[in-house]
């Protein structure tokens, strides 16, 4: 890659698209699930929607980290972030998320010492510069920002630095994948798999989707050239009648994946027996938490918690948009009572979040006019 203009070539998605015109089936409908957010911004943003055949449509699935955390865990965070002694660091997205007692922002508004930070080493500055405060890490992300979490706390324990300490919601791509996959009446004919994750974590991981559940599946980058290549690659699959894990996003993507973030996290993580995901309810092992040697800089282990429970809102449908069993505009609050200025749910909120790139692109209703390739 030398240029992003490579990757948004009118006359490369010319060819391609012309290129599903020929394998696409009349008729055959085929669903592709796009399991991250930054795909699912790429495809409305940029119209793949509606230059791809009629035949194709883009489920979207469970890969936006910050609208996969629940209320409750909101909840613990405003929790922490309310004690005097405690600076409460966070990623900008994850300020608005609405938990059962508001978000972040608003604690912030009543008095809370909640900063948005840009990395977690900027959390672990606060804590060098203030030796007189508790700083906490709001750890969120998959195994695409868990390594950088990791690092730190392995900087923190170099260090000596004890008034620091991480709150550790990182959550794995392959349960609820795999839950997905095991859920009745879903209807998927296969998956673009998330690029960033697999930077860390390589291929290998979905080896279970083509083998256990005969559902291909195409590792890819977020450019539109890189997706509508992906769904060439899914598409020649199904035709041929092959199912495999292939790699689309060989520039930055290995078979095994990032050998020394894998080995930082397995440092200092460790899987946590069972998980809360918005939408999924609990499942098992999909998440991580601190290892008892980092018991020290465990916000969950110095901290009491609330650990409390709290149901999304009954008008909120971001569980059924994150399994891809319903669109953004289907929700019945979508673009009306639920906007990006007051969201309710976190599909809404987030940068990656499937609602929030329906409603920034003008996705707002089911029926849009296709343009011709």
């Amino acid at each position: 890659m030398r240029f992003v203009d490579e990757f948004r070539s009118g006359e490369l998605a010319r060819k391609l698209v012309h290129e599903l015109e020929t394998l696409v089936e009349p008729g055959r409908a085929m669903k592709f699930m796009e399991v991250c957010g930054g795909h699912t911004h790429t495809i409305y943003k940029h119209g793949i929607e509606d230059l791809v055949p009629a035949e194709i449509d883009f489920l979207h699935g469970p890969g936006c980290p910050v609208c996969v955390i629940p209320m409750g865990r909101v909840d613990d965070a405003i929790a922490l972030a309310e004690r005097p002694e405690v600076i409460f660091t966070t990623f900008g997205d994850m300020m608005r998320v609405p938990g059962g007692r508001g978000s972040l922002l608003e604690a912030k508004a009543r008095g809370a010492d909640v900063r948005m930070v840009y990395s977690p080493l900027d959390a672990l500055e606060l804590a060098r510069r203030n030796p007189d405060r508790e700083v906490i890490f709001f750890a969120i992300g998959f195994e695409t920002t868990a390594p950088a979490t990791a690092i730190t706390l392995l900087r923190a324990r170099a260090e000596g630095i004890r008034n620091f300490s991480a709150f550790c919601n990182h959550v794995t791509i392959g349960p609820p994948l795999k839950t997905i996959l095991d859920s009745p009446g879903l209807q998927l004919d296969g998956f673009i798999a998330p690029g960033h994750v697999s930077t860390v974590i390589g291929t290998r991981p979905y080896d279970f989707m083509a083998r256990d559940y005969g559902k291909p599946v195409v590792v890819t980058a977020f450019e539109p050239i890189d997706i509508l290549h992906a769904t060439v690659m899914l598409v020649r699959q199904l035709r041929e009648g092959r199912c495999e894990v292939e790699n689309q996003y060989t520039r930055v993507v290995r078979r095994d994946g990032n050998p020394r973030a894998l080995a930082v996290l397995e440092e200092t993580m460790e899987l946590r027996d069972t998980f809360e995901w918005r939408g999924l309810g609990w499942i098992e092992r999909s998440a991580l938490k601190l290892r008892p040697e980092f018991a020290a800089w465990d916000a969950e282990v110095r901290f009491e918690l609330p650990g409390t429970r709290v149901d999304d809102p009954k008008a909120c449908q971001c569980g059924e948009v994150l399994v891809g069993a319903i669109k953004p505009w289907e929700c019945r609050v979508f673009g009306t009572a639920c906007t990006p200025e007051r969201p309710i749910g976190t599909c809404m909120v987030s940068s990656e979040g499937a609602c929030a790139a329906y409603y920034n692109y003008g996705r707002l209703a089911k029926r849009r006019e296709r343009v011709p390739a």
